[in-house]
């Protein structure tokens, strides 16, 4: 990315002062903290992100996924447009749209309903 660009992708993001670990499908990301899951998933991959269906205002329920936090017993549907990011996330599900956005950054998947749910979105 040309360092012209570097300005623009950071004024999409809150100001922070430093990044916090969360696992998405199994696989670990380092995102920055006072920002929305969706936002830290634009940071995951700026070159998907803004161009999925997303409409940032919950309308849409495309960024829907299933979270469990480090203080929660199990993993609940948050949309990520609304949820800010914290250390220590667990993303166990993701919607279809964002599953499609960022099925290059995940790699391959060793859950089989998961690789399954990836193959939908590619074909």
């Amino acid at each position: 990315m040309a360092e012209s660009e570097m300005p623009l992708m950071a004024d999409v993001f809150r100001p922070y002062e430093k990044l916090v670990e969360i696992t998405v499908l199994g696989k670990t990301f380092l995102v920055p903290e006072r920002n929305s899951l969706l936002r830290a998933f634009q940071f995951i991959s700026p070159d998907t992100i803004p161009y999925g269906r997303f409409c940032w205002n919950q309308d849409c329920q495309y960024c829907r996924v299933d979270c469990q936090l480090s203080d929660d017993d199990k993993a609940r549907p948050i949309l990520s447009c609304k949820f800010l990011v914290s250390e220590g996330m667990d993303i166990q599900q993701l919607a279809p749209e964002l599953m499609g956005c960022l099925r290059a950054k995940l790699g391959p998947v060793s859950n089989p309903a998961v690789a399954s749910a990836l193959k939908t979105t590619t074909e």
